[in-house]
């Protein structure tokens, strides 16, 4: 894993990492700046005005992001999501870095996969979902997308990810993560 994240892998394949976010509820989502206090109002607000879950794909080495908001998290929304990102990555080969959830690895996943040979699947071990450079950068869509403000719908909370999404991509920056580079480190003390 970490051999991919430090350029040994595949001649030239992207690395991208997947995984999903949610589900994500139209509510409020509370900002200590609302109460000027250390702790924000107590108030608890359960939404059941509608819920998401966001799909993304973040390449690490640009900093690129790509999101999609969908009803339901099953095989037919994951095959739909792995068809936009090859969409937005049409010519590359891809390393698709991804967790071990049961829809990754269904038919329809594998009846995908086979019509694009240059996609590679890489499955993170069961005990390190820290290896996936999208779990801290879900933190920072959910500060741009959802902190601080009051959905109403599923639509509302659709358009925020996509604005976030969009306002990331426009100040993105290459994502390091410290152990990454702390692993660097240790493998070229190691060769």
């Amino acid at each position: 894993m970490v051999d991919l994240y430090i350029g040994k892998g595949p001649a030239q394949a992207r690395i991208l990492c997947l995984d999903e976010m949610g589900p994500v509820a139209a509510k409020t989502y509370l900002c200590y700046r609302w109460s000027g206090l250390r702790r924000p109002p107590s108030e608890a607000d359960y939404g059941r005005r509608g819920k998401v879950w966001v799909f993304g794909a973040l390449e690490p080495a640009s900093g690129r992001a790509l999101t999609h908001c969908y009803r339901f998290r099953d095989s037919n929304s994951w095959v739909d999501f792995l068809d936009r990102v090859r969409e937005h990555w049409p010519h590359d080969p891809l390393s698709l870095i991804q967790d071990n959830l049961s829809t990754h690895r269904t038919a329809d996943v594998l009846l995908w996969s086979s019509r694009f040979a240059e996609v590679q699947f890489v499955f993170l071990p069961t005990d390190a979902p820290y290896l996936n450079l999208i779990e801290p950068w879900w933190k920072i869509l959910s500060s741009l997308a959802l902190k601080g403000r009051r959905f109403d719908s599923a639509a509302e909370v659709l358009a925020a990810v996509a604005q976030a999404t969009v306002y990331w991509n426009r100040q993105r920056h290459p994502f390091v993560w410290r152990k990454i580079q702390w692993a660097r480190v240790a493998y070229r003390q190691a060769t």
